[in-house]
């Protein structure tokens, strides 16, 4: 059962919500016995959230296919950089684990207190980490829980044990709802089979798997596994127009670390079963979960399955006739 400090004010928030009309399943909240993050059969079980590696030396990554949520990040020199959040499946590794951002701490605010796996941090970030409602778990508090690969090169090379770091943080919360709903896809959209995500140095592309009701993933144009042996894989991808600015903590080389603010509105873009929706999303605190809307203001359903979140300048979202493939 959940033991958590904000279960009573999630329950008195669910209970504002209306119904959604055509397209949208009772917004009330997650249905009983489904996780709140993918709508699939799951149960009660604690968060945990990974930082990820995601560039070419590090690729193909271990452990995406059991993630119930994967967000896509933008960080120095135009990379990006991924987040990965478990909870309904627990993969045996997951990695290469690589370092924490300022906005990592903002993001995770709405899972309510979870376990959060990463190694290293800007050393001024360090304290705000320690700081943060979260339940660290790096590798020099998790010694067992992490293991070097010998054919990779540092620092592409560091893995996590996922069973061993809840373990060491027997309080992270367990999922809750952070405003995705599941249901029947609402009317219209645009049929586009493919949708590639582009930042200065990096790319990621969706392609639509009918068979599978899948997307297949590939960056940088090399396809990556993103599905574990039961077919899992996102179900829902959703390309969502942020603010981005420089932050106020730099790299090694100099560079600032760019900051994305997942607070407030904005356009988002939503891809579900080989179609764009235009839709509208929303978070007032980063205690709230986000909520996305279609144009009509209802609530917009995802499709059931894992969801990958790929956050991008609010111009980069297209507007008008919704999903052109790019």
């Amino acid at each position: 059962m959940r033991k958590r400090r904000a279960a009573a004010w999630w329950a008195a928030l669910t209970t504002v919500f209306t119904l959604a009309a055509v397209g949208c399943e009772d917004s009330s909240g997650p249905e009983d016995g489904t996780s709140p993050f993918t709508g699939l059969t799951a149960r009660e079980a604690p968060v945990l959230a990974v930082k990820i590696d995601n560039v070419g030396p590090a690729r193909p990554q271990s452990g995406l296919g059991s993630a119930d949520i994967v967000y896509v990040e933008r960080v120095e020199a135009g990379l990006s950089r991924l987040m990965a959040v478990y909870s309904s499946h627990l993969p045996p590794t997951v990695g290469p684990v690589r370092s924490a951002r300022e906005t990592d701490l903002e993001l995770l605010r709405q899972f309510g207190e979870p376990a959060f796996a990463y190694s290293g941090a800007q050393s001024k970030l360090l304290p705000l980490v320690k700081d943060a409602p979260l339940h660290p778990v790096p590798p020099e508090r998790v010694g067992d829980g992490y293991t070097r690969s010998e054919s990779r090169a540092a620092p592409h090379n560091l893995y996590l044990r996922p069973e061993r770091a809840l373990s060491a943080a027997p309080d992270a919360d367990d999922a809750a709802d952070i405003g995705f709903r599941f249901g029947a896809a609402p009317a219209g959209g645009r049929s586009t089979p493919s949708y590639t995500v582009r930042y200065p140095a990096a790319a990621i592309s969706f392609a639509w798997a009918g068979e599978r009701e899948r997307y297949r993933v590939s960056m940088d144009g090399t396809s990556v596994p993103v599905a574990d042996a039961k077919g899992r894989g996102p179900a829902t991808v959703v390309v969502q127009g942020v603010t981005i600015r420089d932050s106020r903590f730099h790299d090694r080389s100099g560079s600032a670390s760019p900051f994305t603010d997942t607070t407030g509105s904005g356009p988002a873009l939503v891809l579900r079963d080989g179609k764009a929706h235009q839709a509208r999303w929303e978070r007032p605190a980063a205690t709230r979960g986000t909520e996305f809307t279609t144009p009509d203001g209802e609530r917009l359903a995802f499709a059931r399955g894992p969801v990958w979140v790929a956050y991008v300048p609010r111009e980069a979202v297209p507007t008008g006739a919704a999903g052109n493939s790019r």
